[in-house]
């Protein structure tokens, strides 16, 4: 079994930003509801004051507020399924994995056209919360860990914070320059490991 991370290492965008800036394009009054109050998750997140799970829940909050939500998400992957790695497609296979930080109701479209097996952040866009755990560092490994898989043969990521994960595999790989490079994973030296501390520590990617 491979197990591949989704954002930017299949996809080469983060999904959830890419979709709610899709909304946002479409439906500007989104920006007036949402980007307010996020900003100053996002500030408090950045000094320390609130942890990485309320930023996130903050951050999908805006999904409850998107009208005709399984039509738009539809119509998001119909534009940007493009964006899957053409090296993934060639190597896919039927016992693959995708294991994403991203919303289930983000990931679960695509993956269903992919035909393969996902498991992502289950959060509830009605009443705003997480119905499972994170799908972040640790967390992923906390899910292979406790879930009767095979073993992983090789494990994608863009990001050293699924470290915990990549040493769950027999060998773990690096996607760079926007998905389309892959390399070994790094040795965990001191200076790696540092690295690999602060991106735990800062939590999950938000470009905007």
């Amino acid at each position: 079994m491979n197990v591949y991370d989704f954002d930017e290492t299949i996809y080469s965008k983060n999904s959830t930003v890419a979709f709610i800036l899709w909304c946002m394009h479409r439906d500007p009054k989104l920006w007036l509801s949402f980007m307010p109050s996020f900003s100053k998750s996002l500030v408090l997140y950045k000094i320390g004051k609130i942890p990485t799970y309320l930023m996130m829940r903050h951050f999908f909050s805006v999904l409850g507020k998107i009208d005709d939500f399984d039509e738009k998400i539809e119509k998001f992957w119909d534009e940007n399924e493009k964006f899957i790695s053409e090296w993934y497609l060639k190597q896919k296979r039927s016992d693959d994995l995708i294991i994403s930080a991203s919303p289930t109701c983000i990931i679960a479209p695509i993956a269903k056209r992919l035909n393969i097996k996902f498991v992502a952040t289950d959060y509830d866009r009605e009443t705003g919360v997480f119905v499972n755990n994170l799908m972040y560092g640790k967390g992923k490994a906390r899910y292979i860990i406790d879930s009767d898989f095979p073993v992983i043969e090789n494990f994608y990521s863009d990001s050293l914070s699924d470290t915990p994960i990549a040493l769950c595999a027999e060998k773990a790989h690096l996607v760079v320059n926007k998905a389309q490079k892959i390399i070994d994973w790094p040795h965990l030296d001191n200076d790696i490991l540092k690295e690999v501390r602060r991106q735990l520590n800062t939590g999950w990617k938000i470009h905007i």
